[in-house]
């Protein structure tokens, strides 16, 4: 009997979605008339029919695009309400369509009319009888789960003759019954009321979003993104929302949320690749780590900015009419000191000769030489070829990897970092530099890691970018000195040779000026170091924040010192707090398994409460003999237990050998294609792709049906924060976990 009604009801809503689908094929084909109207406008050959064809083509192409994105369980809402409001069911789904008499047909999921149906409990149900949601394979409905709100309204309704049945266990718990795969997917359909609340929060300012482990706070965010880019287009699309992550996996993991929610309009940027042209996805060790993440790194970089370009010369000498006129060290330091008082470094290329000249026509003391004038005496100077060779070579235009290259020298290095950092921290970075040949460097590629992109960005600011020189001075190399500047002509042999895409050096498009979003949306924050604030910072300095984080899952070992950074980039900004306190990802055996060890360990926890079951204990191994046998053997059993990913979690230093050990265990591949069926309208990955090994720090934001944590205590041992990063661990299973030690 439940059977038959799940069916009919099922049948009644795939009515519905055919409806929807076919007035979403109509939209279609009206925005591609649009696309094709707009091009036809442009051959009227003036240019108000070229502007128009322009607006018509970018907002086809945007609607096209939201059109296209929207496919993916396009209705996934129902309310049916108290008949005193609305008789008539209300759809929600991932975007809003009208029917052809304009009629709405289907509400945004942000329209304030959609808000109702995260917003309603049954405390509070506010006039809704029934909330259901539907769940979709494409254009299919496969099931639909029930809530019942009201009951006196229900009992109400059904005596006024309408049927309003429940079907379905409810709607969250059956999401998270769900088996996950490499991407998440957006459970806009069960969001709750206290998650609602902070995707709707006000605009302005910053929105802090705290909780422990599996309370859904990334996708929270990820909504907010869209609600925001929803309520106030004009402003976040022209300005820019900036999504950033903690790694390279975490935001291919989450980059099909957005779009399934209606949202293209936003640039995703793990940590390695905030910085435009630049993209890192190696971490230092958690040693050099910490001394590149440091807010004294920044003094040490404002001191390496201001040196002199190694190799540059240190003096000019010259013969004009009876003056020997002499530009050395002294003469040279004061000139410098003088353009760096001015403004950044590269912003000083166009003054550089005339500070030169200046210094030089002071020492001009003859007759003849003074008969003559400065006028006279600046023309012949600027037609000398050495002069122009040695004010080019004396103050080139630099880049920040070139300066950074800088610090590969020993010498160099102690000197700037004199009284900033010690001998053994200096001795960790030039370890790191040297071995990873740094960006810049002669005769080495370009291998910056997640750490340096901070420092990158920091030295691009201390120097500021190169001035462009007008295009009618192309053909002068030496226009640097006459105030313009030829980027080609001028850069130095290391500039040439370093380029980020394998290609020779071109000048950046991107200017630092360019760098700033109407609004920055961080996920695990407390991960941040400060170098790495001040990174992100300088991409809000005038956007409202998104900030989700999670104290006792931070990886940055001096947490007072990222606090300080976070609190210089946000002063004066309104702060809305907002704290989640349901774990809807873990079992709770598995929760209460991580939370014994946070607390055993002394980590700050926060505790939220686990809401389901599942009877199935986490399992641990001690004393294994044979680390490779037992790990396969824990994840070939896991792969036959669970429909979806299998994470094997290993110590930086293993992960090569795990990596060799899954290609040759044959019989996974076999079990884990034999374990392909589906949990509701979820599809694995195909055999074993859903097996994938990963450090304890690659896990972060990440969550897998089964994990493997093989060697547990090294993972521990990595580093001073290493038994936050094993509870991060410990926390991304939904079903099974099993460690080896």
């Amino acid at each position: 009997m439940a059977d038959q009604l799940a069916d009919r009801e099922v049948a009644s809503e795939q009515a519905f979605v055919d409806r929807v689908y076919q007035q979403l094929e109509r939209a279609g084909a009206a925005a591609q008339q649009l696309a094709t109207e707009g091009h036809s406008r442009g051959r009227l050959g003036h240019e108000g029919g070229l502007v128009e064809r322009d607006a018509m083509v970018f907002q086809a192409a945007k609607r096209i695009a939201q059109l296209d994105a929207a496919h993916e369980g396009l209705v996934f809402g129902r309310l049916d309400l108290a008949a005193s409001v609305d008789e008539q069911p209300r759809y929600v789904g991932r975007i809003g369509l009208r029917d052809d008499n304009r009629d709405s047909l289907l509400i945004d999921w942000r329209a304030p009319a959609a808000a109702v149906f995260y917003q309603a409990t049954a405390a509070e149900p506010q006039d809704v009888i029934r909330r259901r949601v539907l769940r979709s394979s494409g254009p299919r409905v496969v099931g639909v789960e029930d809530e019942l709100l009201d009951a006196e309204a229900l009992a109400a309704a059904e005596a006024e003759g309408r049927e309003l049945p429940i079907v379905g266990e409810g709607a969250l718990m059956a999401q998270l019954s769900r088996a996950r795969d490499r991407s998440m997917h957006s459970i806009v359909a069960t969001i709750q009321a206290e998650q609602d609340k902070a995707i709707r929060a006000p605009g302005k300012g910053v929105v802090s979003i705290s909780g422990g482990p599996g309370t859904g706070k990334t996708v929270v965010a990820l909504h907010r993104a869209a609600y925001l880019l929803y309520n106030d287009r004009r402003r976040y699309e022209s300005g820019g929302v900036l999504i950033v992550g903690p790694s390279g996996v975490f935001m291919r993991y989450i980059e099909r949320v957005l779009p399934s929610l209606g949202e293209t309009a936003v640039a995703l940027r793990s940590l390695g690749e905030v910085v435009d042209g630049f993209r890192a996805t190696r971490h230092d060790e958690p040693a050099v780590a910490d001394v590149k993440g440091s807010e004294r790194m920044a003094e040490l970089l404002r001191r390496a900015a201001r040196q002199q370009a190694p190799g540059s010369p240190t003096e000019y000498r010259v013969f004009w009419r009876d003056d020997r006129i002499v530009l050395d060290r002294g003469a040279l330091g004061r000139v410098r000191r003088n353009l760096m008082s001015q403004g950044r470094r590269n912003k000083q290329l166009p003054r550089v000769s005339a500070a030169l000249l200046d210094a030089m026509w002071r020492q001009v003391r003859g007759e003849r030489g003074r008969e003559q004038g400065r006028e006279k005496f600046d023309d012949e100077m600027l037609s000398r070829d050495d002069f122009l060779e040695f004010a080019l070579a004396w103050w080139p235009p630099l880049d920040a990897p070139t300066v950074l290259s800088w610090l590969r020298e020993p010498d160099f290095l102690s000197r700037v970092a004199d009284g900033v950092l010690s001998t053994e921290e200096q001795r960790l970075l030039l370890k790191s530099w040297v071995s990873n040949g740094p960006a810049g460097s002669p005769g080495g590629a370009p291998d910056l890691s997640i750490e340096d992109i901070p420092l990158v960005d920091e030295l691009r600011y201390l120097l500021g970018d190169v001035p462009q020189k007008a295009d009618d001075e192309r053909d002068d190399p030496m226009a640097l000195i006459e105030g313009a500047v030829d980027i080609q002509e001028l850069m130095t042999a290391s500039d040439r040779e370093y380029a980020p895409s394998g290609r020779a050096w071109a000048p950046p498009t991107h200017s630092i000026e360019d760098d700033a979003y109407a609004h920055v949306l961080i996920d695990e924050a407390q991960d941040l170091t400060p170098m790495q604030w001040r990174m992100v910072g300088r991409r809000g300095r005038t956007a409202s924040w998104t900030i989700v984080g999670d104290l006792a899952q931070s990886s940055w070992p001096a947490p007072e010192e990222a606090a300080a950074a976070r609190a210089s980039v946000l002063e004066g900004k309104p702060n809305h707090e907002f704290h989640l306190s349901t774990n809807y990802r873990n079992s709770a055996e598995i929760y209460e398994f991580a939370a014994a060890y946070a607390e055993r360990v002394g980590l700050p926890a926060d505790l939220p409460d686990a809401v389901r079951r599942t009877g199935v204990a986490p399992t641990e191994i001690a004393g294994v003999a044979d680390l490779e046998a037992a790990t396969r053997d824990a994840v070939v059993a896991m792969a036959r237990e669970v429909a979806g990913t299998v994470g094997i979690v290993v110590p930086a230093a293993r992960r090569s050998d795990v990596n060799a050990w899954l290609a040759s265990w044959p019989e996974l591949a076999e079990d884990a294609r034999g374990a392909r069926a589906a949990i509701d309208s979820s599809v694995p990955p195909s055999g074993d792709d859903r097996v994938v090994v990963l450090t304890g720090l690659d896990t972060k934001g990440l969550e897998f049906d089964g994990i493997v944590v093989v060697s547990p205590e090294e993972i521990e041992a990595e580093s001073a924060t290493g038994r936050a990063t094993l509870y991060v661990v410990l926390t991304r299973a939904t079903q099974l976990l099993t460690t080896l030690s």
